[in-house]
């Protein structure tokens, strides 16, 4: 028999859920207290374990009841990671209402950011260097699109970095216009060179790095996403052949995002 638990709210015996990133927080940190709790001192998050302490506070289960209709298993995984977080490099960009914001790499999720973007009424700038990066940005009905190193033909109000290149921060700060934000993705990136004072961060331009996600990130964003339709574009790969999505991934031979799917359930249909 199916049941929830006493303390569960929100879920009924039959739900779709996902876990997001970000899966315990503390809540009593200096870190939680602020609402920053993707800082969390004894965060848990997939693959990792806590630093300290039993973390005391609600996992971040996400319904997908509501987005039932819209998207199946495989447009979803990359909804409760790829997209959450491209969602929080774009809170962090603080693009202003019609402004202009350039992205350097389009992969899984940045072409789910963009789309946000998009709806509402941003210009999107699009630098990649795949091929089949740039077509999906024109395909999904970017501004413009150029080389990862191209400059776009208009100052950018403000910027996101996916790609995990230290050498793409200088040229994306110079593309920025006078009190532009940059906000960097990544959880790694390669070394940064050096930054010139006056032509990168002269004119009060920023640099933003992200870290996780909140829970309130997961839920807006999730909320968003049941009242726009996001094209989310992927490539199925079976559990067996993670080590072949991730080659292809650094080969740029992935067109949106690598989902891994339970070889069991590969030929079976989606659920929705």
């Amino acid at each position: 028999m199916h049941r929830t638990g006493a303390a569960v709210s929100g879920f009924s015996p039959g739900d779709r859920v996902g876990v997001a990133w970000l899966r315990y927080t503390c809540g009593h940190c200096r870190y939680c207290l602020r609402g920053r709790e993707n800082l969390c001192l004894i965060r848990d998050t997939p693959g990792g374990t806590t630093t300290a302490g039993t973390p005391n506070s609600s996992p971040c289960l996400q319904s997908s009841h509501f987005l039932s209709r819209s998207y199946d298993d495989v447009e979803l995984a990359p909804l409760l990671c790829a997209g959450i977080i491209g969602f929080r490099a774009l809170e962090r960009a603080a693009v202003p209402e019609g402004g202009r914001l350039g992205i350097y790499g389009f992969g899984g999720s940045a072409h789910i950011a963009a789309q946000v973007a998009m709806y509402r009424g941003v210009s999107v700038h699009v630098m990649t260097r795949s091929a089949d990066a740039r077509a999906l940005a024109e395909e999904l009905g970017a501004e413009s699109v150029q080389g990862s190193a191209d400059k776009p033909p208009v100052p950018l109000d403000a910027a996101i970095v996916f790609a995990p290149v230290g050498d793409l921060i200088p040229t994306a700060l110079e593309a920025l216009d006078r009190g532009g934000i940059l906000s960097l993705a990544g959880i790694h990136m390669t070394d940064v060179p050096p930054l010139n004072y006056q032509r990168h961060l002269f004119y009060e331009r920023e640099i933003r790095s992200v870290t996780a996600n909140t829970r309130d990130d997961a839920r807006t964003f999730m909320r968003f996403a049941g009242e726009h339709r996001i094209q989310v574009s992927t490539m199925r790969y079976r559990l067996s052949d993670a080590d072949r999505a991730l080659t292809d991934l650094a080969d740029d031979r992935v067109r949106g995002a690598a989902v891994l799917v339970p070889d069991r359930k590969f030929g079976a249909t989606i659920a929705r």
